[in-house]
């Protein structure tokens, strides 16, 4: 039986721009379209020419991609015409294949927030629509704040929908701009507009104000939608819009719509998904949701022993589908929560050959859980972790070693008359049997002594070169004057690789230079760097 097309419509660049301290660049835009793309998305919406200079200039020009690119902007304003209307003449001189209007469908709306009649309303989208498709574009009507327009007066709502659709828009996309409707709803409200519009002519664009917009997005589906509007990531203004992210892998993977639909992201572009999700964040400068469905650090992670030693009979027994088909990777946690099946699994994931029955894997296990009860976190820091097995296994070569350091705050008076704080560290190092002294200054301690221990490791710094520390964590594990404090950093390598580290200690220096020590180790053995 031949499956039913569903088409994926992309707002990452529109709505998720939207995003409270997101702001695309045009570089910005064209990258995240050509990833999208890739992908295999049906609709980029690229922005909305006229209303700011970086979407003007986007849409200036032909883009080259295989999705239809989409311009979005308002239908024509109440009393004036097709051939008056500089918002709607930017739209139609636009570089796109189609063009996605909104028009407000709730009647509440068309009163008091356009202060004009409902049949002018009408008869702007019927004249916007009428104007798009003699232009030759391909026409969305997003139905504004439809589900609340559909409960409050259903005839008006309808009608606004059935208006753009008798103009011929190939699209009309039902939203829950408010993000307040609940799938059941979702579900029996697009029911009734099928009714009335064929299905595959019917979207749905949900916000997720009740952390349920991907269920609504599937509830649309279920009742007859065949578009769903999203962005990666959830992005969006307020608590954000649909996620693709979460909603294209339910798509590919779970047999209710596998067995029914097709869409047109294939199963090798689906591998490319966390891939592109953590590509967004990078480029926004955020860290990703460790916890965020099939692409998350966390998706696949197994802390429990128990689960552990189940998933290495079976990957099935916790797993709802298989990391890679996503671009993911199982992660088994070790832990003070773990058991030798977490060790040993992470022994083979990072590539050190163990026999289970070897009496050091008891020794590592052990170590772990007493590092741990003081305050260590090898669950978030994998590169602490393997350094910790090499060495317990004897494998860790004995690069350098750190004779002393020292690390000084000073406040003072700067030539203009400002309190600033300089912090200095001086690092003593020996390599062989030279020994080598460098200083760092920095805008902080840990700045300064990171700067220092890196600064000269003599035969070793061209492998450090391009190392650079990305994140800095601080928890303090207990009160009082004496806490302990854990330090968590994440470091980056020269190909974009990210690895973390931790220290523990009541002083604070001390647990980040151990972290830092650490990130250096691990990027030498990394590098094959030989003692």
């Amino acid at each position: 039986m031949p499956r039913e097309r569903l088409y994926l419509f992309d707002t990452t660049l529109r709505d998720g721009a939207q995003t409270n301290g997101v702001d695309f660049t045009l570089h910005d835009k064209l990258a995240i379209a050509a990833m999208l793309d890739g992908l295999g998305i049906d609709y980029i919406e690229g922005g909305y020419p006229g209303a700011n200079p970086t979407d003007s200039q986007l849409f200036s020009e032909e883009r080259k991609l295989a999705a239809t690119f989409t311009a979005f902007g308002m239908t024509r304003r109440p009393g004036r015409s097709t051939s008056n209307d500089p918002g709607l003449a930017a739209l139609l001189e636009a570089k796109a294949d189609a063009i996605c209007f909104v028009a407000k469908t709730w009647d509440y709306h068309v009163r008091v927030a356009l202060e004009t009649t409902e049949d002018e309303n009408l008869a702007s989208i019927r004249d916007s629509v009428r104007a798009a498709k003699a232009k030759g574009r391909e026409v969305l009507l997003d139905c504004e704040h439809f589900f609340d327009g559909y409960k409050a007066n259903p005839k008006y709502a309808l009608a606004c929908a059935k208006t753009a659709y008798d103009e011929g828009a190939r699209w009309v996309v039902l939203c829950d701009t408010n993000g307040g409707a609940l799938p059941h709803e979702v579900e029996a409200i697009v029911g009734e507009v099928v009714k009335h519009i064929p299905g595959d002519h019917v979207g749905i664009h949900a916000h997720n104000d009740t952390e349920q917009a991907v269920a609504n997005s599937l509830a649309a589906v279920r009742a007859g939608a065949r578009q769903i509007q999203g962005t990666l990531n959830g992005l969006g203004e307020r608590c954000g819009n649909a996620n693709l992210v979460s909603i294209i892998p339910t798509l590919k993977l779970k047999p209710d719509y596998a067995e029914r639909f097709e869409i047109g992201v294939s199963d090798e572009k689906l591998k490319g998904l966390t891939h592109a999700s953590r590509t967004l964040d990078e480029m926004l400068n955020r860290a990703p949701n460790r916890h965020a469905p099939y692409v998350g650090e966390s998706a696949f992670a197994t802390k429990a022993g128990i689960h552990a030693s189940a998933i290495l009979k079976d990957p099935a027994t916790y797993e709802h589908v298989e990391p890679e088909t996503v671009g993911n990777r199982r992660k088994l946690m070790v832990s003070d929560q773990g058991g030798k099946s977490n060790i040993l699994a992470e022994l083979e994931r990072i590539g050190i050959k163990a026999n289970k029955d070897d009496p050091r894997i008891g020794r590592l296990l052990d170590e772990v859980k007493t590092r741990e009860a003081i305050g260590y976190a090898y669950e978030a820091a994998e590169a602490s972790f393997e350094l910790l097995a090499r060495r317990i296994l004897g494998s860790v070569p004995d690069f350098f070693s750190v004779e002393q350091f020292d690390v000084n705050v000073e406040h003072r008076i700067n030539a203009v008359g400002e309190h600033v704080a300089v912090s200095m560290a001086v690092v003593k190092v020996k390599i062989g049997g030279e020994t080598l002294i460098s200083a760092g200054e920095g805008n902080g301690p840990v700045n300064a002594l990171d700067l220092a221990l890196r600064k000269d490791l003599g035969k070793y710094q061209r492998y450090i070169e391009k190392l650079e520390l990305t994140d800095y964590r601080v928890r303090i594990l207990n009160g009082g004057t004496e806490a302990v404090t854990r330090v968590l950093i994440e470091s980056q390598d020269e190909n974009g690789e990210r690895w973390t580290t931790v220290g523990v200690s009541p002083n604070i220096i001390d647990a980040s230079f151990q972290a830092l020590m650490d990130s250096i180790v691990y990027k030498l053995i990394k590098s094959g760097a030989r003692a």
